[in-house]
This record gives structure tokens, sequence and C-alpha cells, in this order.
């Protein structure tokens, strides 16, 4: 009976463990955390809506795609980068800003790390990464989301 109490005594714990270590690799793998991503449908429904207040939306990748955007280059090159840090330098701390790439597969992406990295490093507290899977013409173009003409 007592080896029964320990044995589901270890396991609480391991389970316990397993759940606390999760939540520490999430925040270690990546520099924004789940409720930072922002799924497409919703930036297009703000950026359409002339009822709401408009985030700076800043492409950090190759080309400004999204309507309103405003594009720095890719931030892996430390040009772009330093064009990111002063364009971000102007803006109020708690600014909506929303970034995005899609390059490439969000996963493989060398531009949403660094960009994100750095608004968090300039103490930025309302920022959001465009969750962009596959890549700007699918997850974005494709579905008729607003685009720069």
């Amino acid at each position: 009976m007592n080896q029964k109490k320990t044995i589901s005594s270890f396991v609480i714990a391991v389970i316990v463990f397993c759940a606390v270590f999760a939540q520490i690799s999430w925040k270690k793998a990546e520099p924004w955390s789940p409720e930072q991503l922002l799924e497409p449908a919703d930036l297009a429904a703000t950026i359409s809506s002339a009822d709401t207040k408009k985030p700076l939306i800043i492409s950090i990748g190759p080309a400004a795609t999204i309507k309103t955007s405003v594009g720095v280059g890719p931030v892996n090159e430390a040009e772009n980068i330093a064009k990111l840090e002063k364009l971000l330098s102007k803006e109020p701390k708690d600014r909506a800003i929303v970034i995005y790439c899609g390059c490439c597969p969000f996963s493989k992406c060398p531009n949403v790390r660094p960009a994100f990295t750095k608004l968090n490093e300039m103490g930025f507290t309302n920022h959001k990464l465009l969750n962009i899977p596959k890549n700007l013409k699918t997850d974005w173009l494709d579905k008729g989301y607003p685009a720069i003409d």
C-alpha cells in the first residue's frame, strides 16, 4: 500500500515536472508567447475595419506586401535590423505593432526571431507576430486579404 502511494506521488511529480518543462522550453525555443501570435484573418479584419485603430505593421522580410505595412528589409541582415531599431525608436513602448515576414515556412524563417527579439529587448509591450506557417502567398495573398497595390 505504501509502495502504491510512493509510485502515485512519483507519477504526479513527473507529470508536474513535464508540464513546467514544456512551458519553460516554449519560452526558450521562441522569443514570443503563444498569445503573441496573430492570425492572418484577425489582422485582415483590423486593416479592413474603418472603426479600429490600426497597428504599426512592419515587414521584416524581402517585401512589404500587406496593406499599410512598412518594409525594413530582411532583418537577418545587420543594416535592416538597424532600420527596424531606428523605426521603432520613434514609437511609444505600448504601441500596437505587428511584424511579419512570409518568405518561407515559419519554422525556418531567418527573420522573425531576430526581429521579435529586438522588440523584446527594446521594451515593447504590445507587439505581435503574424502567424504565417507556410508563406505570405499561401497564408495571406491567396486568401484575398488586403495587400499593397
